[in-house]
């Protein structure tokens, strides 16, 4: 055979195998493309709490009580020298007490909203989408806070982290570490919280070795969380409920922050005490009894009921 023959047959066999490989190229492409489109999105990270938000029947009073419990120097923002309402306390970490008035009947429960921190809204958006939550005036993927209810009507919101205070006057580095209410359905809340959000146990016990009332999970990608209070408050009076739906702020020294509230002019009517899980804790009450738990960061003793199961968070 001619040696043009073998080169024209040559050239003929290479471009034929390159055909093949950029059709095998192709089809790869577009199974990965299928594939990719099939794939559920992945959660966006859940960090810790951004806020929480609470019911008052006198906007006034609360003011002066959280100004006083609170760090006096830049406790209260959105309030200038009148009363404004709603009003915020804002902590180092650039967390945010938000309260405003009780507005008709006033509910059972006075802890409204509770914001956490995701890396991203629009993937959060994505991720609650493609799992069937159904989510509260929220239009498209472009972002914003995401609102949400969990199964027993707790309004639950994420939103991207914001700045830290500019301000460096802050005598104490308080933050809230968790916010817990009650829960009637301890499994319907856990396949929210915990199968959907991707929430971790931290620690469980009660006032009794053997029984479980309060249940602490806390945020996947960070170390604040949130407590399950494991009661049926349909005789609960407005005390018993101000007490299990409530915020905790985190404090090196439980002491030192007794001082400080005595100094700040708030009569303190607990004194410090261990709690069951073996943290210093300090109780105090606003005018509508919402409990305000000052506790230190770490436990100086053995919990009780259950070993702790998580990091615990830092100053």
């Amino acid at each position: 055979m001619p040696n043009s023959y073998l080169r024209i047959i040559s050239v003929l066999s290479a471009r034929a195998k390159r055909g093949i490989c950029f059709l095998f190229a192709l089809a790869f492409m577009f199974l990965a493309a299928s594939v990719s489109a099939q794939a559920p999105p992945k959660r966006p990270k859940i960090t810790g709490i951004s806020s929480v938000h609470f019911l008052t029947t006198n906007i006034s009073e609360a003011r002066a009580f959280y100004a006083k419990v609170l760090d006096p120097s830049v406790a209260c923002i959105m309030c200038e020298e009148h009363v404004m309402d709603p009003f915020a306390s804002q902590f180092a970490s650039g967390q945010l007490a938000v309260f405003r008035s009780a507005k008709g009947a006033v509910p059972t429960n006075l802890l409204t909203d509770i914001y956490f921190t995701t890396d991203s809204e629009s993937a959060m958006h994505r991720y609650l989408k493609a799992n069937g939550v159904r989510m509260i005036g929220v239009k498209g993927e472009k972002g914003g806070p995401i609102h949400v209810k969990d199964p027993e009507g707790h309004n639950i919101w994420f939103i991207e982290p914001r700045k830290p205070p500019e301000n460096t006057n802050y005598k104490l580095p308080l933050r809230i570490i968790h916010a817990g209410f009650i829960v009637k359905d301890r499994v319907a809340e856990d396949k929210f919280y915990r199968d959907l959000l991707g929430f971790r146990p931290y620690w469980h016990g009660g006032m009794k070795d053997e029984e479980t009332t309060w249940v602490s999970l806390q945020v996947p990608d960070g170390s604040d969380w949130l407590e399950y209070m494991l009661y049926d408050d349909t005789k609960a009076d407005k005390n018993f409920r101000g007490v299990m739906n409530h915020f905790a702020v985190g404090v090196i020294n439980i002491q030192d922050e007794a001082e400080s509230l005595t100094r700040n002019g708030w009569n303190l009517t607990e004194e410090p005490k261990l709690g069951r899980d073996g943290k210093w804790q300090l109780n105090v009450y606003d005018p509508d009894h919402t409990r305000v738990e000052f506790m230190e960061f770490t436990p100086k003793e053995k919990p009780c009921c259950s070993e702790f199961t998580a990091a615990h968070p830092k100053p």
